[in-house]
Protein backbone atom coordinates (compact mmCIF):
# COMPACT_ATOMS: atom_id res chain seq x y z
CA UNK A 1 0.00 0.00 0.00
CA UNK A 2 1.00 3.97 -0.28
CA UNK A 3 0.19 6.25 1.97
CA UNK A 4 -0.57 9.49 0.02
CA UNK A 5 -1.43 12.12 2.62
CA UNK A 6 -0.70 13.06 6.07
CA UNK A 7 -4.22 11.72 7.08
CA UNK A 8 -2.78 7.92 6.52
CA UNK A 9 -4.87 7.04 3.33
CA UNK A 10 -3.92 4.61 0.85
CA UNK A 11 -4.24 6.08 -3.48
CA UNK A 12 -7.43 4.98 -3.03
CA UNK A 13 -8.58 6.46 -0.12
CA UNK A 14 -8.60 3.94 2.15
CA UNK A 15 -7.07 3.71 6.33
CA UNK A 16 -4.44 1.56 7.18
CA UNK A 17 -6.91 -0.58 8.94
CA UNK A 18 -8.98 -0.66 6.13
CA UNK A 19 -6.44 -1.48 3.35
CA UNK A 20 -5.65 -4.59 5.12
CA UNK A 21 -9.06 -5.98 5.64
CA UNK A 22 -9.43 -5.67 2.12
CA UNK A 23 -6.33 -7.96 1.11
CA UNK A 24 -5.95 -10.15 4.02
CA UNK A 25 -8.58 -13.18 2.57
CA UNK A 26 -6.09 -13.82 0.64
CA UNK A 27 -3.88 -14.58 3.60
CA UNK A 28 -0.62 -12.88 1.87
CA UNK A 29 2.68 -13.99 3.64
CA UNK A 30 3.53 -10.26 3.51
CA UNK A 31 2.44 -6.67 3.11
CA UNK A 32 3.82 -3.58 3.53
CA UNK A 33 4.24 0.13 2.96
CA UNK A 34 5.98 1.98 0.19
CA UNK A 35 6.72 4.85 -1.60
CA UNK A 36 4.98 8.75 -0.59
CA UNK A 37 6.39 9.37 2.47
CA UNK A 38 9.37 9.96 4.32
CA UNK A 39 10.34 7.24 6.86
CA UNK A 40 9.64 9.66 9.90
CA UNK A 41 5.82 10.26 8.62
CA UNK A 42 5.50 6.37 7.97
CA UNK A 43 5.95 5.36 11.50
CA UNK A 44 2.36 5.68 12.87
CA UNK A 45 0.83 3.98 9.21
CA UNK A 46 3.71 0.97 9.51
CA UNK A 47 2.44 0.68 13.48
CA UNK A 48 -1.12 0.71 13.02
CA UNK A 49 -0.19 -2.08 9.73
CA UNK A 50 2.02 -4.15 12.31
CA UNK A 51 -0.88 -3.95 14.82
CA UNK A 52 -3.36 -5.69 12.87
CA UNK A 53 -1.49 -7.81 9.94
CA UNK A 54 -1.26 -11.64 10.96
CA UNK A 55 1.42 -11.84 8.80
CA UNK A 56 5.04 -10.07 7.82
CA UNK A 57 5.05 -7.19 7.71
CA UNK A 58 7.74 -4.12 5.33
CA UNK A 59 8.28 -1.00 4.75
CA UNK A 60 10.15 0.64 2.06
CA UNK A 61 9.73 4.92 2.03
CA UNK A 62 10.61 7.50 0.14
CA UNK A 63 14.09 9.53 1.21
CA UNK A 64 11.76 12.30 2.69
CA UNK A 65 9.51 14.02 0.33
CA UNK A 66 11.13 15.89 -2.79
CA UNK A 67 12.21 19.67 -2.11
CA UNK A 68 11.59 22.53 -4.35
CA UNK A 69 14.52 21.44 -6.68
CA UNK A 70 13.16 17.61 -6.56
CA UNK A 71 15.80 16.05 -4.61
CA UNK A 72 15.01 13.62 -2.01
CA UNK A 73 16.35 15.58 1.46
CA UNK A 74 16.50 12.96 3.84
CA UNK A 75 20.12 11.03 4.21
CA UNK A 76 21.06 7.29 4.24
CA UNK A 77 21.74 7.99 7.59
CA UNK A 78 18.74 9.56 8.71
CA UNK A 79 16.57 6.90 6.97
CA UNK A 80 18.23 4.17 8.57
CA UNK A 81 18.05 5.20 12.10
CA UNK A 82 14.52 5.74 11.98
CA UNK A 83 13.75 2.17 9.98
CA UNK A 84 16.11 0.74 13.12
CA UNK A 85 13.99 1.95 14.86
CA UNK A 86 10.71 0.23 13.38
CA UNK A 87 12.53 -2.51 13.46
CA UNK A 88 13.48 -2.32 17.56
CA UNK A 89 9.80 -1.62 18.36
CA UNK A 90 8.82 -5.25 15.91
CA UNK A 91 7.19 -3.59 13.19
CA UNK A 92 8.80 -4.94 10.41
CA UNK A 93 10.09 -7.92 9.05
CA UNK A 94 11.46 -6.14 5.67
CA UNK A 95 13.16 -3.21 4.70
CA UNK A 96 14.12 -0.85 2.11
CA UNK A 97 13.33 2.02 0.28
CA UNK A 98 11.82 3.57 -2.88
CA UNK A 99 12.09 7.12 -4.30
CA UNK A 100 15.12 9.04 -3.87
CA UNK A 101 16.95 6.34 -1.95
CA UNK A 102 20.38 5.30 -3.64
CA UNK A 103 22.39 1.82 -3.27
CA UNK A 104 24.62 4.03 -0.34
CA UNK A 105 20.53 4.44 1.47
CA UNK A 106 20.37 0.66 1.09
CA UNK A 107 23.45 -0.31 2.55
CA UNK A 108 23.29 1.70 5.25
CA UNK A 109 19.72 0.70 6.46
CA UNK A 110 20.71 -2.96 6.27
CA UNK A 111 23.90 -2.16 8.00
CA UNK A 112 21.37 -0.50 10.76
CA UNK A 113 19.32 -3.48 10.82
CA UNK A 114 21.68 -6.37 10.68
CA UNK A 115 21.10 -8.77 13.79
CA UNK A 116 18.04 -7.42 14.88
CA UNK A 117 15.06 -9.99 15.67
CA UNK A 118 12.57 -9.90 13.11
CA UNK A 119 8.71 -9.11 14.07
CA UNK A 120 6.67 -11.99 14.84
CA UNK A 121 3.15 -12.21 13.12
CA UNK A 122 0.61 -11.41 15.50
CA UNK A 123 -2.41 -14.03 15.42
CA UNK A 124 -5.31 -13.69 13.26
CA UNK A 125 -7.88 -11.46 14.85
CA UNK A 126 -10.90 -14.24 14.94
CA UNK A 127 -13.54 -11.60 13.94
CA UNK A 128 -15.17 -10.67 10.43
CA UNK A 129 -12.74 -7.69 9.18
CA UNK A 130 -14.34 -5.69 6.34
CA UNK A 131 -13.28 -2.59 4.27
CA UNK A 132 -14.47 0.13 2.27
CA UNK A 133 -12.68 3.68 2.55
CA UNK A 134 -12.83 2.80 6.75
CA UNK A 135 -12.50 -0.61 8.45
CA UNK A 136 -15.83 -2.43 9.45
CA UNK A 137 -15.30 -5.06 12.16
CA UNK A 138 -17.81 -7.31 13.34
CA UNK A 139 -17.14 -8.65 16.86
CA UNK A 140 -18.45 -11.15 19.43
CA UNK A 141 -21.29 -9.25 21.48
CA UNK A 142 -21.77 -6.95 18.41
CA UNK A 143 -25.48 -6.44 18.30
CA UNK A 144 -26.62 -5.42 14.86
CA UNK A 145 -24.84 -5.07 11.31
CA UNK A 146 -27.87 -3.47 8.68
CA UNK A 147 -26.98 -5.06 5.46
CA UNK A 148 -28.15 -3.28 2.11
CA UNK A 149 -29.53 -6.34 -0.14
CA UNK A 150 -30.65 -4.71 -2.71
CA UNK A 151 -27.67 -5.03 -5.11
CA UNK A 152 -28.59 -8.21 -5.44
CA UNK A 153 -29.31 -9.85 -8.98
CA UNK A 154 -30.50 -13.16 -7.74
CA UNK A 155 -32.89 -10.96 -4.73
CA UNK A 156 -33.31 -7.93 -6.90
CA UNK A 157 -35.28 -7.79 -10.07
CA UNK A 158 -34.89 -4.11 -10.22
CA UNK A 159 -31.35 -4.23 -9.52
CA UNK A 160 -31.05 -7.56 -12.45
CA UNK A 161 -32.92 -5.86 -15.10
CA UNK A 162 -30.15 -2.65 -14.78
CA UNK A 163 -27.56 -4.80 -14.89
CA UNK A 164 -28.54 -6.69 -17.55
CA UNK A 165 -29.25 -3.56 -19.41
CA UNK A 166 -25.61 -2.34 -18.36
CA UNK A 167 -27.02 0.84 -16.31
CA UNK A 168 -24.06 1.36 -14.18
CA UNK A 169 -24.94 4.40 -13.08
CA UNK A 170 -28.65 3.33 -11.91
CA UNK A 171 -27.41 0.55 -10.51
CA UNK A 172 -24.47 2.42 -8.12
CA UNK A 173 -27.71 5.17 -7.32
CA UNK A 174 -29.42 1.90 -5.50
CA UNK A 175 -26.46 0.90 -3.15
CA UNK A 176 -25.66 4.43 -2.57
CA UNK A 177 -29.36 4.99 -1.72
CA UNK A 178 -28.83 1.81 0.70
CA UNK A 179 -25.36 3.32 2.21
CA UNK A 180 -27.49 6.89 2.83
CA UNK A 181 -30.71 4.53 4.55
CA UNK A 182 -28.26 3.22 7.00
CA UNK A 183 -26.78 0.28 5.44
CA UNK A 184 -23.17 -0.58 6.73
CA UNK A 185 -22.52 -3.44 4.30
CA UNK A 186 -23.65 -3.59 0.76
CA UNK A 187 -24.79 -7.14 -0.47
CA UNK A 188 -23.48 -6.71 -4.32
CA UNK A 189 -24.01 -10.14 -6.22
Amino acid sequence: GTITDANGRTLSGQTVDAFWNSVAHARPLSVGLNCALGANEMRPHIRTLAGVADCYVSTHPNAGLPDEMGEYIDSPEMMADIIKEFAISGFVNFVGGCCGSTPTHIRVIAEAVEGLAPRKPGEHRGFTCLSGLEPLEIKEGHLFVNVGERTNVAGSRRFAKLIKNKKYEKALEVARQQVENGAQVIDIN
